[in-house]
């Protein structure tokens, strides 16, 4: 007796192993998508980084020891150069200014006196309209016990000295600086890697 012929049924797939071409490259897409987004923010806050630098920051070199322990030879700093056209000068500033006696030359010192001020040093302290300045910046080892003054700072111009005092050629040596040639601020040390930081205005880095 001849058996019946079997038939065969389709064989039946899963619904889960049945993943559409278009879904299966959907996760893909999306990665794609969001490197392409990291990749074009990122260009821009470089972008942007890079135009704050170049024309809000300008790197500079210092060279020797007029301003230690603060600075010291060869450290590479970034200097503010917008900073005073939207606040003033103010006394403990470190501000770079053209050399008033060749301009071709730049100095790096900090603001002791403002315009109108009359300034006197007596035995290394400094006077300011008679009333004694701290100075924390300038260590014990780095003062200038001799004695300077008094003189009078003249309109828009500002008495700087270096923080080492006994090596600083300053505004007891040349006079005050006028307003138009001080172009910038010390705000940042960025080398050595170990002077990495910001650059207080009032207080001495020990480094």
């Amino acid at each position: 007796m001849e058996r019946p012929e079997e038939k065969q049924l389709p064989t039946r797939t899963s619904p889960e192993t049945q993943v559409p071409a278009a879904e299966r490259s959907a996760p893909l897409h999306t990665l794609r998508n969001e490197v392409r987004v990291w990749t074009r923010d990122l260009l821009i806050a470089i972008g942007l980084a890079l135009v704050i630098i170049v024309f809000l920051y300008q790197p500079v070199k210092v060279e020797g020891t007029s301003m230690a322990p603060l600075l010291s030879d060869q450290e590479r700093i970034f200097i503010n150069k917008f900073v005073y056209r939207f606040e003033p000068i103010q006394r403990g500033d470190v501000v770079v200014f053209w050399y008033p006696l060749d301009h071709s030359k730049s100095f790096i010192k900090r603001v002791v006196g403002l315009p109108g001020e009359t300034v006197e040093i007596r035995q290394g302290a400094v006077y300011v309209d008679g009333k004694i300045v701290p100075e924390p910046y300038v260590p014990p080892q780095y003062e200038d016990l001799s004695d300077f003054g008094p003189t009078r700072v003249e309109k828009d111009h500002y008495f700087v000295m270096g923080d080492h005092r006994i090596s600083s050629n300053d505004s007891r040596v040349f006079g005050s600086v006028g307003s138009q040639f001080i172009y910038g601020r010390a705000v940042f040390a960025y080398w050595p890697v170990d002077h990495f930081g910001s650059l207080s205005t009032t207080e001495a880095n020990t480094k």
